[in-house]
């Protein structure tokens, strides 16, 4: 039977319109703004923009105070990492401190995707346990399914650019699949999950311009709710990612923002988005 997490009693009717999504993303137990390609296992080594001196479930307060739902906490140790408990942890308490507010992601199985659950996530986000070995692994995105339910998935997309097109990347954005991003694909797995989250990895962390033909992609998509993170720097970009997703591609917004040591004001963030999109939440 699919998993269902009696404690949470905050819903939201989702918006065709662009919202923003925030994030916490935790590295070796911190919460951090890296540059995305520059991520390794090896070492547990990243190339850091910012670390903040605060713990995780301060951010999430603050999202928590805003109204900001569908944001991601993101763990980028792998487990067996001798940072991974402390990264838990952090998660763990971020999840708590604003139940059925976020979403979790970093090596979520249909064994462990109930501990994030339980501690208040609204969904866990999974690449690397469905597309292994460089494929689509149908009997895990089976499994996945049957451990959460699909109203509680959230696929990451997260890609890099090659010749002919953008394709999935996991183990923490470090490992190429076969698996091209496209219309097909999104058909294919919208049966699968309640929304897509997909960073373009080339630009993330970066702050220095968002991915332009990738969003024009992902504009055509109509099915269930996608996520777009990477590159965002200033309010052009914002209002260049809409224009170019039709105000249908919600955003993350990281290294830019002054809560993580950008220069863009998290609250003017939030509050364009808000002004520039239909956020219409229904509390149950």
């Amino acid at each position: 039977m699919p998993h269902l997490p009696g404690a949470h009693k905050i819903r939201f009717r989702k918006s065709e319109a662009m919202e923003f999504r925030p994030c916490i993303d935790i590295h070796n137990g911190r919460v951090k703004q890296i540059v995305g390609a520059s991520l390794r296992d090896e070492g547990d080594r990243a190339s850091e923009n910012f670390v903040a001196s605060r713990d995780a479930d301060y951010y999430a307060r603050l999202y928590r105070e805003d109204r900001l739902y569908g944001g991601h906490v993101i763990l980028l140790n792998p487990e067996g990492s001798p940072f991974y408990e402390e990264t838990r942890e952090q998660a763990m308490k971020a999840l708590r401190a604003f139940p059925g507010g976020l979403q979790a992601g970093g090596g979520i199985t249909p064994e462990n995707a109930s501990r994030f659950l339980d501690a208040g996530a609204s969904h866990v986000i999974v690449t690397s346990y469905v597309f292994s070995d460089g494929k689509i692994h149908n009997g895990n995105l089976e499994r996945m399914v049957q451990a959460v339910g699909k109203e509680h998935l959230v696929l990451d997309l997260s890609c890099r650019r090659r010749e002919n097109g953008y394709y999935v990347v996991t183990d923490r954005w470090q490992r190429f699949t076969d698996v091209q991003l496209d219309r097909a694909l999104l058909e294919r797995l919208s049966g699968y999950a309640d929304e897509f989250l997909i960073h373009g990895v080339d630009v993330e962390g970066k702050a220095a311009g968002i991915e332009e033909e990738l969003i024009t992609r992902l504009a055509g998509w109509e099915g269930c709710p996608v996520t777009y993170a990477g590159g965002v720097r200033d309010f052009s970009d914002l209002e260049q990612l809409r224009e170019l997703g039709g105000g249908r591609v919600h955003v993350t917004v990281g290294s830019a923002l002054d809560l993580f040591g950008g220069s863009l004001p998290y609250r003017e963030v939030a509050a364009w988005c808000a002004a520039a999109c239909s956020m219409n939440r229904q509390y149950i």
